[in-house]
């Protein structure tokens, strides 16, 4: 007899849920915090709010220089707007979920976490190109 006969825990099913946690984020809190920093669930959650009001603010101004720039080259401008909205695509679809009283669900709350810091980036280049 060994002491694993002995032992009422199961030692792969434990190893194999750790496993599990660890790769779907469920961790986070036990392994150094939510998104790419590491934050509280609170601070990311205040900085996810920044994010998605930055993105929708440069989606705005987008619109609005587009209806008053007539010199027509707006190619960049274009694709980083595009690449905002691929990379703010998650973020985008929680607000939208979230405004309608839905859930978002346990797996789109990973997509958040995983693209926020992409989805800011993608904003700030607008930003810049915008001239601000």
């Amino acid at each position: 007899m060994t002491i694993r006969d002995t032992n009422p825990v199961n030692f792969p099913g434990l190893m194999l849920m750790l496993v599990a946690l660890m790769l779907s984020g469920c961790a986070a809190p036990f392994w150094g915090g939510y998104g790419a920093n590491g934050q509280t669930k609170q601070e990311f959650t205040h900085y996810v709010e920044g994010v998605f009001r930055l993105q929708n603010s440069m989606t705005s101004e987008i619109m609005g220089y587009l209806e008053t720039d007539d010199k027509g080259d707006h190619d960049d401008l274009l694709r980083a707007e595009q690449h905002m909205q691929e990379a703010c695509a998650p973020l985008n679809e929680y607000a939208s979920r979230e405004s309608e009283g839905l859930s978002a669900g346990f797996f789109l709350s990973r997509r958040v976490e995983k693209s926020a810091n992409d989805c800011e980036k993608a904003a700030l280049k607008v930003k810049s190109l915008l001239g601000h």
